[in-house]
């Protein structure tokens, strides 16, 4: 330990076990907490101990306090402090010999005190002993000092985090006992088991044959637990054990603790242990699968399905219970079940899952919505189901939207009551329109395009179709356009994709006008990334320049949100990359005839809020990336105008992306970085670079040099980084250059680097100016860019974090709180 944090410790020490003294801040005492833990890691605790007394006298003085004295978080630090002094077997002795850990562990501890009854008392008793049950004698004190008995009625602790924490520490000391144990032993009756585990076990049978929910769950939760993390063999014997328990608890109706007994069965399933043991683990789930509730089972039925080593026979019953409530949906409306026996069910089930629809509508949504969601997740996964059937699954996402616009045609009564439950149900048309975004992928014929399409249109263009459920719409109908089959050469559209284009630009027309800023953003957000895929397509060109959605996204632009404004103009910048802005046929749009970079300039010197203006910089980078034929006009008038208006932004992130900007044009300048530096791009070919000389003098006019060296010593990182990054290369490209290296006036240099001086202390009123290529050059290699690049690397408190700093800051904040009592008479 650092001699000046020793000489800090007994004053702190002494703070801690008065109870008159206030800690402010309890994240002080974690982080304490975590500096002893790194210490002890890295040497002797005893030691520690033997050369700081005051740390178990504070241990001691806490003990000797009366009950009602002691402060609970002091408290709860001394539990974590003495059982993470304890982890080492030679230290745990140590504090053994003056009873002090059953002071503090046992039953005449916190347990009987008054702050037993504050839940962050009786975690820190968890996670002292948590750490104390690293060896043989921890678990033998643990089997000794009735803290196993303790953590068993913690479990149904009132606090989650406790009771929690408590089923954690079980599984821990199981897992701790049973260390090293060779797979025929202990046996199978248990016999063999060591202390503290046949203790754990005996309370987790017994547990299984209560009556009473609670207990069931918790031995559940303990078993789940071990077999997630346990895999050593002894895992297989104690299963053995216990699965018939396991499987008795199928007999009761209604099943205890069903979802805790589908996340024991997935765990043990999932365990390397049992992936080729026989042990009527799959008898278990099959009967089980028959056993519960439709919403039960679906959780169950996704977890065998997403198994990598499953048999055939539960994996097709698995599929069959997942897709059950989409069968029901379909033949309660005009649409079939898919070919004849590919969902046979028997009579019960399907009336089981009628039922479970028709209950309520809570009842319908919630068990759609996770059938949605199962098969969502289902979807992409290699081990998924095959065949898949992708007919049905699409039919039935149409029907199940259909159902909540109120068009669908129901062929039963069932049907009737199934359109009155999910009439107007927004959670389960998101649900169904993300469904239908991923059945996108895959498709093999366009015979189901023309329904998908239809009812993606019905959707955007009913005026009940809320905000949310217009943008998961947007996002399903940009997938399924995207996702189109295309031969390799170019993209083809298809028969269906012109017809509905032709009728989605109306309606996206009516979007871009909607009183909702959330919508208008939504529809531009497609907007813009429909044209960056379709941009160069004659029918989509066709049928976009036919409407009016290019005039009203400049409109937009003027947009009273901000977010919108933000969104318009990435639009805008996508229509122009491809040639479809608007143009003004008339006079009465001069923002339109000043140009579109005009009015992004505008944006860009005036807009209030930050997120149009760093719209405006990435459109602009994108553009110079792409040379954007009004960028190419005039290049360097372009940079100098952008970075003129950027230097000056108060939003870091506009600086930033100016950099990025200024990283382009320099690549394209300078010629490709080194392939090995990270700030490597790939970019078109540009004209090749002029002389160097040239080339320097121009980037100084251009106020390039100047606005890269003061954001190298901006006060937010991000933007110091990407400078020096920048400066980096910029000197990488510079050095290979003989005749530029010694600067002609000795002077002039040393002046660059008294400015850049100030600028580094926070003083950046006096300008750079222009700078001979030999100043630049000179100025470049008299920076430690590399120093800089590592002190930007370091944390933001990499400074304060220190051991010392903390143990002064906490002392300090005592001394204030004293300062501050005061008689207020």
């Amino acid at each position: 330990m650092d001699p000046e944090c020793s000489r800090l410790l007994p004053a702190l020490c002494a703070v801690l076990a008065d109870p008159s003294q206030a800690v402010a801040d309890d994240t002080c005492l974690e982080k304490l907490l975590d500096w002893f833990k790194t210490v002890t890691e890295a040497g002797s605790s005893l030691l520690l101990l033997q050369e700081n007394p005051c740390l178990v006298d504070l241990l001691s003085h806490v003990l000797d306090l009366k009950p009602q004295d002691v402060s609970p978080r002091v408290l709860s630090f001394s539990l974590c402090l003495a059982g993470t002094f304890a982890a080492q077997e030679d230290c745990f002795e140590y504090l053994q010999q003056g009873q002090l850990l059953l002071g503090l562990f046992g039953e005449a501890g916190p347990l009987s005190w008054a702050a037993w009854s504050v839940p962050t008392v009786r975690s820190g008793w968890i996670r002292g002993l948590r750490s104390l049950a690293q060896h043989p004698s921890g678990l033998h004190f643990l089997g000794n000092s009735g803290a196993v008995d303790a953590l068993f009625s913690l479990q149904g602790d009132s606090s989650l985090f406790v009771a929690s924490a408590a089923s954690q520490l079980l599984v821990h000391v199981l897992a701790l006992s049973m260390q090293g144990k060779a797979a025929g032993s202990p046996s199978s009756q248990g016999n063999a088991w060591p202390a503290c585990a046949q203790k754990i076990v005996d309370h987790v049978e017994a547990c299984l044959c209560s009556t009473a929910a609670p207990q069931v769950t918790q031995a559940l939760n303990v078993l789940t637990t071990t077999f997630g993390r346990c895999h050593s063999p002894w895992t297989e014997v104690l299963w053995g054990q216990l699965s018939p328990l396991v499987a008795h608890l199928l007999e009761s109706d209604p099943i205890p603790a069903a979802h805790s007994l589908v996340d024991l069965l997935l765990s043990v399933a999932r365990s390397p242990v049992f992936a080729s043991a026989d042990c009527g683990l799959w008898e278990t789930m099959a009967r089980m699968l028959s056993c519960l509730s439709p919403t039960q089972a679906g959780s169950l039925a996704l977890g065998i399905l997403k198994l990598q080593h499953c048999p055939q026979a539960l994996r097709s019953q698995a599929f069959r219970v997942l897709l059950q409530p989409l069968v029901c949906i379909l033949r309660a409306t005009t649409q079939a079940p898919g070919p004849p026996g590919l969902l046979d069910e028997t009579s019960a089930g399907s009336s089981m899952m009628v039922d479970t629809l028709l209950s309520s509508k809570s009842a319908c949504v919630g068990l759609l919505c996770q059938t949605l969601a199962h098969l969502e997740e289902l979807q992409p996964l290699p081990q998924r189901p095959s065949p898949w059937p992708q007919t049905l699954l699409v039919e039935a996402a149409v029907i199940i939207l259909q159902l909540c616009d109120g068009s669908a045609v129901p062929s039963s009564s069932e049907g009737g009551r199934l359109c009155g439950a999910l009439a107007g149900c927004s959670r389960v048309q998101r649900a169904a329109l993300d469904f239908l975004g991923t059945l996108s992928q895959g498709i093999s014929s366009r015979e189901l395009m023309p329904q998908v399409f239809a009812v993606l249109l019905e959707t955007l263009e009913s005026p009940a179709s809320s905000p949310m459920v217009l943008k998961k719409a947007f996002q399903a109908t940009l997938r399924w356009l995207l996702d189109l089959p295309s031969p390799s050469s170019c993209l083809d559209l298809g028969p269906h994709a012109p017809l509905f284009l032709r009728e989605l630009f109306p309606v996206l027309q009516k979007r871009l006008c909607s009183p909702c800023w959330e919508v208008r953003d939504s529809a531009l957000e497609f907007l813009t990334h429909l044209t960056a895929c379709w941009g160069g397509e004659a029918d989509f060109r066709e049928a976009l320049l036919a409407s009016e959605v290019p005039k009203l996204t400049w409109q937009l632009l003027r947009d009273p949100e901000s977010y919108v404004r933000a969104s318009a103009v990435t639009a805008m910048g996508q229509l122009s990359s491809q040639g479809l802005e608007a143009v003004s046929e008339s006079p009465g749009h001069p923002e339109v005839q000043q140009g579109l970079i005009g009015e992004l300039l505008h944006i860009l010197s005036m807009d209030s809020e930050g997120f149009p203006r760093r719209a405006v910089v990435r459109v602009f980078t994108e553009w110079l990336r792409d040379s954007h034929a009004d960028v190419a006009r005039d290049t360097e008038w372009f940079v100098a105008t952008v970075l003129q208006m950027v230097s000056q932004d108060l939003d870091w992130e506009v600086r930033a992306q100016g950099l990025e900007l200024v990283r382009v044009f320099l690549v394209q300048t300078l010629g490709q970085p080194n392939p090995h530096c990270p700030y490597a791009v790939t970019l078109p070919k540009v004209t090749p670079p002029g002389p160097l000389p040239e080339v320097l003098r121009t980037l100084c006019q251009l106020q390039i040099i100047d606005f890269a060296f003061r954001a190298l010593f901006d006060c937010d990182r991000p933007v110091a980084q990407k400078a020096c990054d920048l400066l980096l290369f910029l000197r990488e490209k510079t050095a290979p250059c003989s005749g530029l290296q010694e600067p002609g006036n000795s002077s002039d240099v040393t002046s660059v680097e008294a400015t850049l001086h100030r600028w580094q202390a926070g003083e950046q009123s006096q300008p750079l100016g222009n700078l001979e290529p030999e100043e630049l050059l000179a100025a470049l290699r008299s920076l430690d860019l590399e120093g800089f690049q590592g002190r930007l690397a370091e944390s933001s408190d990499h400074v304060e974090k220190s051991p010392q700093s903390l143990l002064q800051d906490m002392l300090a904040t005592v001394a204030v709180l004293e300062e501050n009592v005061a008689d207020c008479y």
